[in-house]
């Protein structure tokens, strides 16, 4: 592998090996601990600041502070049912390799709890305290059924019998009928029970059902309040609690308690042995139900009596109890962002589709004139589904080629995929049905394509396909022309409204070549290796990264600086960290962006006092990926869907596209300094691996408002409207 330099010297490129040593250098090992950050508390942090969000007043308007508190609790749900089950199992296993920042399973665990219990704390200090307060004070109330007068109770009780009462079912728990089984983030009441001819103790458990809305608008129940001007909110478990006696008619109702569980949801599949993957993950699904209870939540007045039979009946520790004061599961708070008040909420913002009279006109011809690459949600997402619309639609269009990982429920895109297979097109589409959590979303589409005879494959044996990427074929004159659609993201309009991502829009005859390749791998037996512009995982992509990098170290020993801007999800893997520690002590100047994990340490001196990390949080989901290098004058720049983590490098499928044209890799150089400048939403990684708020004395800029501004003067003077 060789890189040019400026005196048109060839020279080896240095590639850092398993312990970080360079073969000349005899500095500081690269492999101690001390120069990695824990995974699970890097985790951990990046969820510290979406809480801040939150809980530090002023950010966001009220109902945008209480989005934040539901994502925060949603992305912790998560964590639990993913990662903490992971180190749970090696710890029951008695396991105890330490990871590469020298955390044993057992030390991990602890360090977990600790950071939980202070963030679930703050929370909820921010919740109750002063977010709900204010609220009230805006017109949005929550309400107790017991504050309620009677004439308000009587409707509810009206409301629970017609509605909620038919949906619940008790379950006993005595020696005649077993402890019940409990599914994974559900919201429980343990209930005790006193017969009326027995002083003996019962207990049952009501499922408190997640098939209604969590939230009972109290205002727009008949006789409950519906003259009030305030918009009033009831717990449904509150309403159930003081409705138990209709459930229990023939016994006396002590106390209720309510729980929740988190269950292990990561779906293990042994590949070799699945005959039919979509059967397995479907079976996997179910099962995911039934995992291993990681965590549990209470209250803080939960008997012990209680609190200990559900702990021996669900088979879990002390570790794994949370105490909770207040409401349990506050991801449902989502629903609040229903209420018609913009005043509460961000000012709506219409991307517009700015090269959309191109589109109207003849798609194809925009994309044959020039590569056009778009900033979502900043430039709409509508283009990438009118890509594949028009070509469905369109009788010269020959075959449509995809690759689908997370297209939500109700999907325009494969939609017209299956228009398309209809009209006689060959349609061959990759649904991973491995994508965590939209298993059954791809389940169901993957079975319409295939009804509608779509060629419709499942991915590689071991390997998730990540990859976002679609190829048209169609007939022209005077011959056979292929349009492309490389992205970031995934090809979801929901989350294009909500995630940054970036989408090119080419029809480069080397880039159809390779992707060409690439769906011949995914569909057939091709073994294609030789990519010479797409970074493609398993295969190239990590190597191909390091060998850019210790070009970069390269340029700079010969006087030219060296300079790398990398912009990603996440930064895991152990070898590039390496690489750029090696880079940084040579002296080239690297600025990352990482929005969630990063494992590698800033500011060490002698090892990454050359690197700066940065993290966007705000009101969009900074989920773009590009990797930029200067490369003496000569810039490269990689945009796509692999973040620097093993599992992206390794064990998925994944493409990083470069960007040929100099004005597009201008643009997100430019994007990419508005990010490293803000002094408004971003924070700065410490070496300790913990963050900091920017702030400065600079004149103050949020790149996200920046980069809305800017979309939308440049569709003003375009005379483009939003779509």
């Amino acid at each position: 592998m060789e890189t040019q330099l400026p005196d048109g010297q060839a020279t080896q490129a240095v590639v850092p090996d398993e312990n970080g040593w360079n073969g000349t250098d005899h500095e500081r090992d690269l492999s101690d601990p001390a120069l990695f950050v824990n995974r699970e508390l890097s985790w951990l942090h990046f969820n510290q600041k979406v809480l801040e969000e939150a809980v530090v007043p002023g950010q966001h308007p009220l109902l945008e502070r209480v989005k934040f508190i539901s994502i925060f609790s949603s992305n912790l749900d998560e964590f639990f049912m993913i990662r903490v089950a992971g180190i749970e199992h090696q710890f029951e296993a008695g396991l105890q390799k330490r990871t590469i920042d020298g955390y044993t399973p057992a030390e991990q665990l602890d360090r977990i709890r600790t950071i939980v219990v202070q963030q679930l704390q703050q929370r909820n200090d921010s919740l109750y305290g002063e977010i709900l307060q204010q609220l009230n004070g805006a017109g949005i109330e929550f309400v107790r059924f017991s504050d309620l007068d009677e004439p308000a109770r009587q409707a509810l009780n009206h409301h629970f019998r017609h509605e909620i009462y038919p949906v619940l079912t008790p379950l006993a728990f005595d020696t005649g009928h077993p402890f019940p089984f409990i599914s994974n983030l559900s919201l429980n009441l343990a209930v005790e029970l006193q017969d009326e001819n027995s002083a003996a103790m019962k207990f049952a458990r009501v499922k408190v059902p997640d098939i209604l809305p969590r939230l009972i608008r109290v205002d727009q129940i008949d006789g409950a309040g519906s003259d009030t001007s305030s918009v009033r909110f009831l717990w449904l478990e509150d309403l159930i609690m003081n409705n138990l006696e209709q459930l229990f008619p023939s016994m006396r109702v002590v106390q209720a308690h309510l729980f929740r569980i988190i269950r292990d949801a990561d779906i293990e599949i042994e590949e070799d042995e699945a005959g039919d993957l979509l059967e397995t993950i479907e079976k996997g699904v179910r099962s995911r139900r039934y995992g291993q209870v990681v965590r549990l939540d209470i209250g803080p007045d939960m008997p012990l009596l209680v609190r200990n039979l559900l702990i021996h009946n669900l088979e879990i520790e002390e570790r794994n109890v949370y105490v909770i004061d207040g409401a349990l599961g506050l991801g449902s708070l989502i629903e609040l962002l229903g209420v018609d008040r913009p005043d509460l909420k961000d000012e709506p913002y219409v991307p517009a589709n700015p090269f959309g009279k191109e589109f109207d006109h003849d798609i194809f011809a925009a994309i044959r004139a020039k590569d056009h690459l778009l900033c979502h949600p900043y430039d709409s997402f509508q283009p990438v589904v009118d890509f594949i619309i028009r070509a469905a639609a369109d009788p010269d269009v020959l075959s449509i080629k995809q690759t689908l990982y997370r297209v939500g429920s109700n999907s325009p895109i494969v939609r017209a995929l299956m228009k398309a297979a209809e009209l006689g097109k060959q349609v061959a589409v990759l649904v991973e049905l491995k994508a965590r959590f939209d298993e059954e979303n791809n389940i169901v589409w993957a079975r319409a394509l295939e009804d509608v005879g779509a060629h419709v494959i499942y991915g590689l044996p071991g390997l998730k396909t990540h990859a976002k990427l679609t190829m048209i074929v169609r007939r022209e004159q005077p011959g056979l022309k292929r349009y492309l659609h490389l992205g970031t993201g995934n090809y979801n309009p929901s989350t294009g409204k909500l995630y940054t991502d970036y989408s090119l829009f080419t029809s480069n005859e080397r880039l159809a070549d390779e992707v060409s390749e690439l769906f011949n791998s995914l569909t057939g037996y091709s073994k294609h290796t030789a990519y010479d512009n797409l970074l493609v995982s398993p295969i190239n992509t990590r190597d191909r990264i390091i060998e850019m990098i210790s070009r970069e170290a390269a340029w700079q020993q010969k006087g030219q600086p060296g300079r790398i801007i990398m912009k990603m999800n996440s930064l895991v893997d152990p070898k590039t960290i390496r690489a750029l520690y090696q880079a940084s002590g040579k002296g080239v100047r690297i600025d990352l962006v990482v929005r969630g994990i990063c494992c590698l340490k800033p500011g060490i001196p002698g090892v990454s006092d050359n690197i700066r990390v940065v993290s966007i949080i705000g009101r969009y989901l900074e989920h773009s990926r590009a990797y930029y290098f200067s490369n003496g004058g000569k810039p490269q720049l990689y945009l796509g869907s692999a973040d620097l983590m093993q599992r992206n490098l390794d064990e998925r499928v994944e493409t990083l596209f470069p960007v040929l044209d100099g004005t597009l890799v201008r643009r997100v150089r430019a994007d990419l300094e508005l990010q490293l400048n803000d002094n408004t939403k971003a924070w700065l990684f410490l070496p300790d691996g913990t963050a900091s708020k920017i702030s400065n004395d600079a004149p103050k800029i949020n790149c996200q408002e920046r980069m809305m501004k800017r979309s939308s003067c440049r569709m003003k003077s375009a005379g483009i409207k939003g779509s």
